[in-house]
Parts: structure tokens; sequence; C-alpha cells
């Protein structure tokens, strides 16, 4: 069993129901990402499950230098900031330097560490520092036993605080796998581990300009997931992911997600009670 983390009034590892990470991959106005919050929760509420809303200010790492980035971090801040006060939703969203941990620590919830940046040790120490839970993503380059370096940078501040998203492992080029072994792996060093659903089926750079996914496998690799264990899910959602300006191939449709949601929480719940 991993170690129990508290975000806000919600509970994340030990033996707390699956947790589930959602939001469109990043902020494209006001409108959709309130409108898909409010959903979201009111999905996670009705199936019971805690939920921690995720969007980006600034997707720092797109594919190519027109793509749309997001509003920033001061209005991509203020908004995350609105709908943490105005729909009661703990939220979550990425930083890129070190310059950006404090500020965002005083907005955010928790914190969250790119894949492309998981062994930046000063990146790391910033945000165990904060005291703030912490989503480190593990990189696409990385392997699972690897991860334990970056358990001990982070718990070397005294802040236990630390969940690690698994989001896929280069595969050649343009693509991604999942080593399912990895989670168990990951979970044997004590601390919650999260499936990020939609990066794993994401095809990076596959379009040329911008990534491709594959989200017919989205169901499939959810249950797989959670039938080897994990703490909870990532998954990137939209109302219409055709129309979305980050990521769309592999997000998930807004009206997809209550029966995806309700299958893995029933598989969930079997699982755990053969262990007891």
């Amino acid at each position: 069993m991993t170690r129990e983390i508290k975000i806000a009034d919600k509970k994340l590892g030990g033996d707390n129901p699956l947790f589930i990470i959602a939001g469109p991959c990043v902020i494209e106005n006001e409108d959709v990402v309130f409108f898909t919050a409010q959903k979201l929760k009111e999905i996670c509420g009705r199936i019971g499950l805690h939920f921690l809303f995720k969007s980006s200010y600034d997707k720092a790492n797109r594919t190519s230098l027109s793509s749309f980035r997001g509003p920033g971090f001061k209005k991509g801040l203020r908004i995350l900031s609105d709908i943490r006060s105005k729909l009661n939703i703990p939220v979550i969203s990425d930083v890129h330097s070190v310059e950006q941990v404090k500020p965002a620590s005083e907005v955010l919830d928790a914190i969250q560490i790119p894949a492309f940046l998981c062994r930046q040790t000063d990146m790391i120490l910033s945000a165990s520092l904060t005291g703030k839970p912490v989503n480190v993503k593990k990189g696409q380059f990385l392997s699972p036993w690897d991860v334990n370096n970056i358990v001990e940078k982070f718990t070397s501040t005294g802040n236990q605080n630390l969940f690690i998203t698994e989001r896929g492992t280069s595969f050649g080029y343009n693509n991604l796998v999942v080593d399912f072994r990895g989670l168990p792996v990951m979970r044997s060093l004590g601390y919650p581990v999260i499936f990020d659903i939609t990066h794993s089926i994401q095809l990076p750079g596959g379009q040329g300009s911008c990534s491709g996914g594959q989200g017919e496998f989205t169901e499939p690799l959810a249950r797989a997931a959670v039938a080897v264990g994990v703490d909870g899910l990532f998954l990137e959602v939209h109302p219409e992911p055709d129309k979305a300006l980050c990521d769309g191939p592999n997000m998930i449709k807004l009206d997809k997600v209550e029966k995806l949601l309700s299958a893995v929480k029933s598989l969930n719940e079997l699982i755990k009670s053969f262990s007891k």
C-alpha cells in the first residue's frame, strides 16, 4: 500500500478510492475550462471519486513555435484561482522554471513537474520546499527504477507529499508504449502512482508540426492500468477534442468520461476485494 497524501480536502493513495486528475490540456479560454471543470466535478461526485482539476497556463514544450501555448503565467493562474474558489475544486498545473514554483504554489493545491523536467534537481527541490503535494511525471526516457532518484531528491527536504505519474515510454520515433511492469515497480517505492491515460496514447510529433494520438486505446489502457494497480488516473478532457487547441487527438471527449470512470471504478473495487 502506498503513502496517503492529502490534497486540499481530498485523499490520494493508501486505501482510498481511485483518484482522478482531469481537465483540458491547456487553458484555451475561461468558458471552456469552467464548463469542463464543473461537469467533471458533477461526474466524479455522482460516481464517488475524488477529483483534482488540471489545465496548463503555458505549454512550454509544444512541438512547433506556432503552436498555441495558453494564456500565460499570470492570467492562467488567475483563471485557475477562480476555478478553485468559485467551483470549490482543488487545482494543479505545470511549472516550467524554478522562478515559477513559489508564486504558483500560492495558488495551486498541488504542483506538477512535466516529464521533460523530471530530472531537473533544482526544480524538484524547489517544488518540494513549498511543502505542497507534487506530481512528478516520469519522463518518456526514464526507467521505472530510476524514479527512486526522484524520490530521494524530493524527500531530502523532509516533504513526503510526492506522487508519480506514468505517461508512457519512447518506443522508436513518434511513438510511446506503456510497460505495465513499471507500475508495481514504482509503487514499491511507497508513493502513489498515477496512470496518465491520454499521454500514453500520444504520438509525439506524429503529425509533423504537432502530436497525434490513438484515442481508440484509451479505455483498454485505462482498464489495464487499474487491473495492474494504480492510485489514480490522469486524463485530459475536452468538450470537443476535434476543436481543441492542444493535444486534441489524444484527449477524451467530455461526454464519454462518465462511462469510462464508472467502469474503472468498478474494476478498481473488484481488484481491491481480492486483497482483503
